[in-house]
């Protein structure tokens, strides 16, 4: 009996040993990381992260030198900015790394998204045809990660990870500047306005549905800013005097109309369609109004260029125009060069994508942390 007391005992000892040996395991190894959303971005420059740097293109398209990103990276990463964009604020905050261009050399992994924007790119293949990516090439590149993603993932993790994924897109101004641009307003005076946009428009919407075929369930959309204000556009009549050009804001304004529209029926039509729309026209609009309510100096003059509102596209001295001025501080300006704004404008943008309020004007249905989260 004694002997059996004993034998129970030690069996108790090693069954607490045994528990305690577990309890101590579980607790040095670390908790399995909760797997981040993916984030894919496509688009022009405002959000380029530097895939213009591996094409032919020209330095028009091209921010690969000084002073192009001398504030937070110290050196030109390609980025049209002193420093991050707007994705790279939000890639932050969702705790996600800085997202690389998807032709960055030896980026052999795709699992928490890739870059796919292209300073210059449009909507509209013709759109600076031959020196940028369009949509539909980044498209194309997107079903080339998709592939890996399958032979890595197996087919149902990968269909879990394109389905928890955020796409974010931010095109379709340098298809409405381009013709003032270029010269070339014959392909607008040929279709009416609202062809045209309807044009633009159709080629976003097949991309969309591409992506929701795929898998893609959650996007997120910048809209157009009142594009005839932008410090380049300024000056492109000599005789405005420095006002907008009425024109080209008349198009983005019938863009944004018709996107808000387009996303607000694919929603009720695509089943488990999110979406979350950011107004950058009004909250842009705002700070170049009142830009010491945001806490910046200049509004509509940009720190690094020449001429009127710094709107000649000169900065780095590489383009065509080589003489450039270049403001002592970024940070007081809501514009960087002649169409691109500074990092600090772009991480107040990057604030309201993410948590703005629903029903502020600024974001909806959904704000960026959302669409993460959900």
């Amino acid at each position: 009996m004694a002997r059996r007391a004993s034998s129970l005992s030690f069996s108790f000892f090693l069954l607490i040993l045994h528990l305690l040996l577990i309890s101590a395991t579980s607790k040095a190894t670390p908790e399995h990381p909760i797997k981040r959303v993916p984030f894919f971005i496509f688009g022009d420059s405002f959000s380029d992260a530097g895939n213009n740097n591996y094409i032919n293109t020209t330095t028009l398209d091209q921010a690969n030198f000084w002073p192009y990103g001398e504030t937070y990276f110290n050196f030109p990463t390609g980025r049209f900015s002193d420093g991050r964009l707007m994705p790279d604020f939000i890639a932050e905050y969702a705790n996600l790394p800085l997202i690389p261009p998807f032709l960055q050399p030896g980026i052999d992994q795709f699992f928490l998204g890739v870059n796919f924007a292209s300073a210059g790119a449009g909507a509209l293949v013709e759109t600076f045809k031959g020196d940028v990516i369009d949509l539909k090439t980044q498209l194309s590149n997107y079903k080339k990660v998709e592939n890996w993603l399958r032979h890595k993932l197996g087919y149902n993790e990968a269909k879990m990870t394109i389905s928890r994924a955020v796409y974010l897109f931010s095109i379709g101004s340098n298809d409405y500047m381009s013709p003032f641009l270029t010269n070339s307003t014959a392909t607008l005076k040929s279709n009416s306005n609202s062809k045209y946009v309807g044009m633009v428009i159709g080629n976003l919407t097949t991309v969309i549905k591409e992506i929701y075929k795929i898998g893609g369930r959650k996007f997120a959309f910048v809209n157009l800013p009142a594009l005839g204000c932008l410090p380049a556009i300024r000056i492109i009549k000599p005789d405005s005097n420095g006002r907008c050009l009425e024109e080209t804001s008349l198009l983005a304004a019938l863009h944004n109309k018709a996107l808000s529209k387009l996303l607000f029926v694919m929603e009720r039509k695509l089943q488990g369609f999110k979406y979350s729309l950011f107004n950058l026209r009004s909250s842009l609009q705002q700070r170049m109004k009142h830009p010491s309510k945001f806490g910046f100096k200049q509004g509509n003059t940009a720190c690094c260029g020449t001429g009127k509102f710094r709107g000649v596209y000169s900065c780095g001295g590489k383009r065509p125009v080589k003489e450039f001025e270049l403001c002592e501080n970024p940070n007081e300006y809501v514009f960087w060069d002649s169409f691109h704004l500074t990092e600090r404008a772009y991480k107040q943008l990057a604030d309201e994508m993410w948590s703005g309020l629903n029903g502020s004007k600024i974001v909806g249905p959904s704000n960026l942390k959302q669409l993460f989260q959900n």
